[in-house]
């Protein structure tokens, strides 16, 4: 492949990761929402299988453009601090949307995968472990 087309790829898959974002933590927002009224739209079957699909667009096109660039996430401490979010926001959105056992307890999982989210993004902008806090020591 030309160098023109992997790039073109690469920022096509960068694209799409964006939006993919963006749709996974406004789903998820949303349907904390629903959980937090104790909405029956939580009980939807598109609510409970749309998330599932975005959620395996974000993480194909984050490998994808891992694949493109040859890069072993586990050599950049950046892309380990991703991943290791990564396992911390589902974690705490399965406990906020389905497992928690009272209201309170999804609540405090809910606010804390949202900060997880967080932190997730600043480490994708700053390609930085610290996160919104590079910025601060740039």
């Amino acid at each position: 492949m030309c160098h023109n087309a992997s790039v073109m790829t690469y920022l096509t898959l960068k694209f799409v990761h964006m939006v993919a974002a963006i749709a996974t933590i406004s789903g998820f927002l949303l349907r904390g929402y629903w959980m937090l009224v104790e909405s029956s739209w939580l009980q939807h079957r598109l609510v409970r299988t749309l998330p599932h699909v975005v959620d395996t667009i974000f993480l194909a096109s984050g490998i994808a453009m891992l694949w493109i660039l040859s890069m072993n996430p586990f050599l950049q401490g950046w892309l380990v601090a991703k991943f290791a979010g990564l396992l911390a926001y589902i974690v705490l959105g399965t406990i906020a949307l389905k497992r928690g056992a009272t209201r309170q307890v999804r609540t405090i999982a809910f606010v804390a995968a949202v900060s997880v989210f967080a932190y997730i993004t600043g480490v994708a902008l700053s390609k930085s472990p610290a996160s919104w806090l590079a910025w601060l020591a740039a």
